[in-house]
């Protein structure tokens, strides 16, 4: 995650409740599904009758309609306008998803989620207004291949580019060691953060915590560092 999407994600309005989510394939039914399970009120649209039946039925939103989001006026009917948050979750349409963008931007909608399918969709979005763009294809991939190459790692947040914080697995090699004693700042440039204990993280644990192989422990670094970790 880079600092321009923390800076995004962090205006987000902590109270806000309502979501309308545009397209109704793979990525836009799994974020309906969520939200709905979370308690938020979301809004679920697609150009598809099918799909906007399918997604009532399945019980993924509270509330679907089918309407074409290339038509500003079908969106300001259906009150979409007035959501501070819009999900287009239609990327691999370009002209539609660009055209829809571009209908929420000037409707006056706060903040606009976009699917890219490239990097020129991505730029096209970002010049007609869109406030976040993301590659869930590629996020997904990006993951697997960390899984298969560093399964002891079981969480990772991207602060930028070369760093990150990643919840890994204690390896043991530092099993019944200290932090102090294993030195991990010096030797590997990384910092812990959180120490898994009981089912519960004990956080900023103290140099005298002795790890135990198996457990969890959360430690924050530059990427080239995490990577040279004995995990």
């Amino acid at each position: 995650m880079s600092l321009s999407s923390f800076a995004f994600f962090r205006g987000l309005r902590k109270d806000n409740q309502q979501f309308a989510v545009i397209g109704l394939g793979r990525f836009g039914r799994s974020v309906c599904s969520s939200l709905h399970k979370m308690g938020y009120q979301v809004l679920a649209t697609d150009v598809d009758e099918k799909q906007v039946a399918k997604a009532l039925t399945d019980e993924i939103t509270g509330h679907a309609l089918q309407l074409d989001s290339t038509e500003a006026s079908a969106l300001e009917e259906a009150g979409i306008f007035e959501f501070d948050t819009v999900i287009i979750a239609i990327g691999n349409y370009i002209q539609e998803s660009i055209i829809t963008t571009l209908n929420l931007k000037e409707g006056g909608v706060s903040r606009v989620i976009a699917k890219a399918s490239s990097e020129v969709h991505s730029k096209l979005l970002r010049r007609v207004g869109a406030d976040h763009v993301v590659f869930p294809e590629d996020e997904a991939g990006c993951a697997l291949a960390r899984t298969l190459t560093k399964p002891s790692i079981l969480d990772r947040f991207e602060l930028d580019p070369d760093n990150s914080i990643i919840e890994c697995i204690v390896p043991e090699d530092f099993h019944h060691k200290t932090i102090a004693e294993l030195q991990l700042r010096n030797r590997y440039g990384i910092n812990v953060i959180a120490v898994s204990h009981d089912g519960k993280f004990q956080i900023n644990p103290e140099p005298s915590q002795r790890l135990e192989a198996g457990t969890a422990i959360v430690v924050i670094g530059c990427n080239q560092d995490i990577n040279r970790l004995p995990i």
